[in-house]
């Protein structure tokens, strides 16, 4: 757990909004400005109940592997993914957002510059076992 970092103390949905990215390349949210090429990422979208989204986006993420749930409310989701070699972790937190069916998704390194587009792909991933 050498790279494991300190869980960080902005999270969760305030007003509405997941934090922001900070500057570096490895955080990808779907509330950043579209303009954001670098960090800008889809929202999920369903077409359940919120409640029926929760609970199917818990069965894919229980699938992945080295995944723990840390924080879970009726609309919320915060998961901490490890990288099998090193430990690093990456926070990643779902927000479902009722009125517009989307789910707002934010995934972030905790440590380091450049994720190799990791949070991007897992994002993608969950995505795709998403929809199916």
């Amino acid at each position: 757990m050498i790279f494991a970092g300190k869980r960080p103390d902005n999270l969760g949905v305030n007003g509405g909004k997941l934090a922001s990215c900070p500057k570096s390349p490895n955080c990808v949210s779907s509330q950043t400005e579209p303009a954001d090429t670098i960090h800008f990422i889809e929202p999920l979208t369903y077409t359940s109940t919120p409640k029926e989204a929760l609970a199917k986006l818990k069965t894919i993420i229980q699938s992945l592997p080295r995944t723990t749930i840390i924080n879970e409310t009726d609309n919320y989701l915060y998961v901490e993914f490890k990288s099998a070699l090193m430990g690093y972790v990456d926070d990643v937190e779902f927000y479902i957002e009722p009125d517009t069916q989307n789910i707002h998704v934010r995934s972030a390194s905790r440590l380091g510059q450049s994720d190799l587009g990791v949070n991007r792909k897992r994002i993608e991933t969950i995505r795709e076992k998403f929809g199916q």
